[in-house]
């Protein structure tokens, strides 16, 4: 099988620091945060711009990779179901998908609203929101 190289861009800086008080959907509490970029991609943030919407791709550094099924929201009373048709962190590639909007942009700092990834989550990737 081949594999593939993902290297983090950056750093998730939020007040989130257990994954078991970070909520499981950004609209169930979840806080503000900052993302912090590396200098190495400095250009590529170019572009970011306040009071927009961009689909954040974060890799969830504390997922267990082994689990391949699970039950939606930890709930025994409904059918154990494959992660892929869930939301759940645990998963055998654990890429966290984000719609996030954009508050404040300081150099390579940017604010977010409402982003339920943890202090620490490695950024992978980042795309600007197309309505």
């Amino acid at each position: 099988m081949t594999s593939y190289e993902i290297r983090p861009i950056g750093r998730v800086r939020s007040p989130l620091v257990d994954r078991r008080d970070a909520p499981r959907q950004p609209d169930e509490g979840a806080p503000g945060a900052w993302l912090e970029f590396d200098e190495d991609v400095r250009a590529a943030v170019a572009g970011i711009e306040p009071d927009t919407d961009i689909l954040l791709l974060t890799w969830f550094h504390q997922a267990d990779r082994t689990v391949l099924t699970t039950r939606p929201r930890d709930d025994p009373a409904r059918p154990e179901t494959g992660v892929f048709g869930t939301r759940s962190p645990d998963r055998p590639n654990p890429v966290g998908l984000h719609q996030v909007h954009v508050e404040e942009v300081d150099g390579l700092r940017v604010r977010v609203a409402h982003l339920e990834a943890v202090d620490g989550t490695p950024i992978v990737d980042v795309k600007r929101v197309i309505s």
